[in-house]
């Protein structure tokens, strides 16, 4: 019987401790910290008591990772460059477009930029605005912060 996708094991949580992910995961809390140490991608935050803390895109990665190191047989070194060029993939599509040289014969302005794709689901309700507010601008930190 087929595994239900990892996006959908994970509970709809902000942070999880070690603990959490390795039984999310299937995995053992030392593998999780010998990870931490071979994909530079993955930096769970540390509380005031030294406790990691991961986000769901963390979660989400070490999926990724034990996908390619345990279904697709990647060695380490093989895992890190196909996270790498997923990465970069991501990374072009968000990237600003040149404007074409010659202007279309259509008279409205060319962008040069692609606009941002719609949201899949409905925005989120004012009781959660704050918290929402916060994993989408700690995702564009994460995202700066990779360049």
């Amino acid at each position: 019987m087929a595994e239900a996708a990892p996006e959908s094991q994970i509970p709809d949580k902000l942070f999880f401790k070690i603990g959490e992910v390795a039984e999310l995961t299937g995995t053992k809390p030392h593998v999780l910290r010998y990870w931490e140490s071979e994909f530079k991608m993955l930096r769970p935050a540390k509380g005031e008591s030294g406790q990691r803390i991961y986000r769901r895109k963390d979660v989400e990665l070490i999926f990724a990772i034990k996908r390619l190191l345990y279904e697709e047989n990647f060695t380490i070194a093989g895992a890190k460059k196909q996270l790498q060029r997923l990465r970069g993939v991501r990374g072009e599509t968000a990237r600003v477009k040149p404007a074409p040289a010659k202007a279309p014969a259509d008279p409205s302005p060319a962008l040069p930029f692609e606009p941002a794709p719609e949201p899949d689901s409905e925005p989120p309700q004012p009781a959660v605005d704050l918290a929402w507010l916060r994993k989408e601008i700690q995702g564009i930190l994460d995202i700066l912060d990779g360049r």
